[in-house]
């Protein structure tokens, strides 16, 4: 079964719901029965911001141990993301033994679903809890910016 999102916006609603009308029907000419969702659309975070949350995961990782060890900035990117999920009474997913049994896995929430309301407002954690923490945060807009360059010829 294919799907088909159509987002509507002001300027060219019409023609956007025309289109989806023409994808619906190339399924009921098909005899299927089509479901149709209306709902508010809430962007997904931007690349410039999921770069700079990586940017500033980058600095506290260079200049921060946690529980006696060096974390990389993966590792912080969970930490701040469930201590932020925590804070601000979000869902945070479910912890669950790993297939083999010999640790535990975190099903926390991904960056990758957040809106860019609550992504800013994670950067926005992220940048309190590293300054409440003595991590002195550079201009991580270079860094950012680089990262950018890097996943742009990446996917190129």
């Amino acid at each position: 079964m294919t799907l088909g999102t159509f987002i509507l916006r002001a300027g060219d609603a019409r023609a956007r719901m025309a289109a989806a009308w023409q994808f619906a029907c190339s399924f009921l000419e098909l005899g299927q029965d089509v479901h149709v969702t209306v709902k508010q659309y809430k962007p997904t975070r931007s690349l410039e911001q999921n770069a700079m949350f990586h940017a500033i995961c980058g600095e506290i990782a260079q200049q921060k141990q946690w529980a006696g060890r060096r974390i990389d900035a993966e590792g912080w990117k969970r930490l701040l993301v469930d201590a932020w999920a925590r804070e601000s009474d979000r869902r945070q997913g479910d912890v669950v033994p790993s297939l083999d049994g010999a640790s535990i896995v975190n099903l926390a929430m991904q960056t990758r679903r957040m809106t860019v309301a609550d992504m800013a407002d994670l950067i926005t954690f992220a940048q309190w809890w590293a300054v409440d923490n003595d991590v002195k945060l550079r201009d991580v807009a270079p860094l950012r910016d680089q990262r950018l360059a890097d996943e742009a010829r990446a996917a190129a």
